[in-house]
């Protein structure tokens, strides 16, 4: 399959400034952050669906075809998870997402819950006004990261980590949330390169990479 990107937006804390929708294949958000969109004169006609339960917006819009709002009514799961589904179902295989952090904590940790059972079907990748961030590969080459803040967060543990670039080296260890975590180191060169072999791990890059994706990231 060809990589095919997506750009969705979903209801927490809206970014301050809206990325370019150029670029993507797709693009979407939830009935929540439409409201945010529609606000800051994002240009809706580039929305390819609009989905949820819609308990936050009508289902209606004079400026969007009627066809593009989705209905997703099921509440044993999110309307970010549900608009993961309806991406993969189109194809996609790259998503960034916005407004997934922010505002209430369980939200936050229910979208890395989302994120996490969706990582073996879609690459996944965070941003907010402070990072981006994404459950790694097992094996992760970052560019241009240089003098960057990035921390290593165990989901809930991960085993045999090895780096190359970081201040704080970390060869053959392991990580958990219930012992050491990965948090604050920062690149001493312009690779980073990550590697290990069991568990899961969330990337931070901090801020500066955040939004205009000067630095980039490839898996091996």
């Amino acid at each position: 399959m060809n990589q095919r990107s997506a750009l969705l937006f979903i209801n927490g804390v809206p970014p301050e400034k809206l990325p370019s929708p150029e670029g993507y294949a797709l693009i979407a958000c939830t009935d929540g952050a439409f409201h945010y969109l529609k606000e800051k004169k994002f240009p809706l006609l580039h929305l390819d669906f609009i989905s949820g339960d819609y308990d936050s917006h009508d289902g209606y819009d004079e400026d969007v075809d009627q066809e593009k709002f989705i209905h997703t009514p099921d509440q044993n799961r999110t309307d970010f998870e549900k608009a993961l589904e309806i991406i993969v179902d189109e194809g996609g295989t790259h998503v960034d997402v916005y407004g997934g952090s922010g505002a209430e904590m369980d939200h936050f940790l229910g979208n890395l819950t989302a994120a996490f059972r969706y990582k073996e079907r879609l690459s996944i990748t965070f941003y907010d006004e402070f990072s981006r961030y994404f459950f790694s590969p097992k094996n992760l080459v970052l560019n241009n990261m240089k003098g960057e803040i990035i921390s290593l967060y165990p989901f809930p543990e991960a085993h045999h980590i090895s780096t190359n670039g970081l201040n704080w080296e970390l060869k053959d260890e392991s990580l958990s949330q219930t012992g050491r975590i990965g948090t604050r180191n920062f690149a001493v060169a312009d690779s980073v390169i990550l590697h290990f072999t069991k568990g899961d791990l969330i990337v931070f890059v901090a801020n500066e990479n955040a939004a205009g994706g000067e630095g980039g990231q490839s898996s091996q």
